[in-house]
């Protein structure tokens, strides 16, 4: 089993009379965790599953007196899939604030679902990780640096899914699953929409743009909905874990875009079984957008699980000055140029340069990449 991150982080915050709550895509290893964390705190644990009915309709209507039932004598309440539990954020307020010995974890597949029922009852009363697919500092401490040096090429070409990194024989048929509906099956049921194949449409094209500005106006031409849909659309897929945003970086220089959007894939093999595509990096025209796409995934979740605070941007100007991504902390802009052959070189444009005079500048390749992942 691969150890994640979290688990340490979320340990030290038991019993702090807050709730922990763990986000992230399905198949990305929560239940998993919660069995984790349970043989860790080997106490007695109370394990629910959201999916269950009779535990969906044992929390409806929800009560101190109903709830003290329910809990009797555990000291830990885990949740499984809690978005599908109605009026769960109620229910777990009720546990926090008149059961101060009582722990709640719960996990939930979509943000936005779980996020909209908790938000609201639990302000200043939870705790919140997110779960990604397996980081690359996750699968060091699994294997070696060596064998991931080996592996590198394979995990850009079929990602970091838990399953595809441990049962990497069936990972073809594995992320074809992923990537034809069930990652998003929460979104098509929360949306109520018919047709997912409009979904899959939208994010063909979104992995077609990977390392590009990403038009609004263009998706909607091309899908054949309208912009307002798109965006939303985009939204939910951000909030479902499926891609990220990165916003253009514009403060003082006159010259650069300021609306302008890239959009990744937090994994790269799901965006290539989108495409269909799993040809080896030596014949591909994607490989330096799907190397682009892969450092910056694997960096974002390095930054998610060390508390960054700061700001993530790309930069680029109307006279193509660019900055494949920038990093803003304390007024300093850290620069990375994202080059997959090390023998490449490149350096920082001068109206950066002029316009950001508090900055670090850095070249990406696959020889040093680690460095920053770790």
């Amino acid at each position: 089993m691969i150890q994640r991150i979290i688990t340490n982080k979320i340990i030290k915050n038991l019993n702090k009379g807050k709730a922990i709550l763990i986000f992230g895509p399905r198949q990305v290893g929560k239940t998993v965790l919660l069995e984790t964390l349970k043989n860790k705190i080997n106490q007695n644990i109370l394990l629910l599953n959201g999916d269950d009915h009779d535990v969906q309709t044992m929390f409806e209507k929800a009560n101190s007196s109903k709830i003290k039932t329910i809990i009797g004598n555990y000291s830990y309440i885990f949740i499984d899939e809690a978005q599908r539990i109605k009026n769960i954020g109620l229910a777990i307020k009720i546990i926090t604030d008149n059961f101060p010995k009582v722990q709640v974890v719960a996990t939930g597949s979509s943000a936005f679902e779980l996020a909209n029922e908790i938000n609201e009852p639990l302000t200043g009363r939870k705790y919140e990780y997110f779960l990604f697919p397996l980081s690359y500092a996750e699968i060091l401490k699994h294997t070696n640096f060596f064998e991931e040096k080996r592996q590198l090429e394979e995990r850009i070409i079929y990602g970091c899914y838990p399953e595809i990194v441990i049962n990497p024989t069936e990972k073809k048929e594995l992320l074809n699953l992923l990537a034809n509906s069930y990652l998003y099956k929460d979104l098509l049921s929360y949306e109520k929409i018919k047709k997912s194949s409009i979904i899959i449409k939208l994010l063909q094209a979104l992995a077609l743009q990977i390392g590009n500005e990403v038009s609004y106006n263009e998706l909607s031409k091309l899908i054949g909905i309208d912009k307002e849909t798109v965006e939303k659309y985009i939204d939910l897929l951000e909030k479902s874990f499926v891609i990220f945003r990165l916003n253009s970086l514009s403060r003082n220089y006159r010259n650069e875009l300021k609306k302008s959007k890239k959009i990744y894939f937090y994994d790269t093999g799901v965006r290539n079984a989108l495409i269909g595509n799993f040809n080896s990096l030596n014949i591909r025209a994607d490989k330096g957008a799907l190397w682009e796409n892969f450092f910056i995934s694997e960096r974002m979740k390095y930054l998610n699980y060390s508390g960054f605070y700061g700001k993530t941007f790309f930069w680029r100007t109307k006279d193509k000055a660019e900055i494949d991504y920038v990093e803003e902390i304390d007024g300093t802009f850290y620069a990375f140029e994202i080059k997959y052959n090390p023998n490449k070189t490149s350096k920082i444009p001068e109206s950066f340069k002029i316009a950001y005079p508090n900055h670090e500048y850095k070249i990406i390749n696959t020889e040093n990449y680690y460095e920053f992942l770790t």
